[in-house]
């Protein structure tokens, strides 16, 4: 069993900045691929980033390259999303998810993932 908890969110204004945690427990090594998802309100859960075990590689969503980026610890049971000049269609609410065996081709998609937080809420005021 994995534990994931995300932290961070919170009110910005456009243009700002904003950093999100995710702390994940339980899984020997920390080596599994993390990675961020979010839901902006009435809209589906959408991939974000994601990166693997010992930060060999990091994906975006188009909507976000160059303004967030990915990063995590190095033993690997910590990532943060730095988020920068957000804009207003960042807000949502954001996702941490961890998948232990790898989502291989699924990696943008949330079945691809096996444990999940319950979520940090972003919102970005124009």
């Amino acid at each position: 069993q994995v534990q994931v908890v995300e932290s961070g969110g919170g009110l910005v204004q456009a243009g700002g900045s904003l950093t999100l945690s995710c702390a994940a427990s339980g899984h020997a090594g920390g080596r599994y691929e993390m990675g961020w998802f979010r839901q902006p309100p009435g809209r589906e859960r959408e991939f974000v980033a994601t990166i693997t075990w010992g930060s060999s590689n990091a994906r975006y969503a188009d909507s976000v390259k160059g303004r967030f980026t990915v990063s995590r610890d190095n033993a690997g049971n910590t990532m943060w999303l730095q988020m920068n000049n957000l804009k207003p269609e960042d807000t949502a609410v954001y996702y941490c998810a961890v998948a232990v065996a790898g989502p291989g081709n699924n990696y943008y998609l949330q079945n691809g993932y096996d444990y999940w937080g319950q979520g940090t809420r972003v919102t970005v005021s124009s």
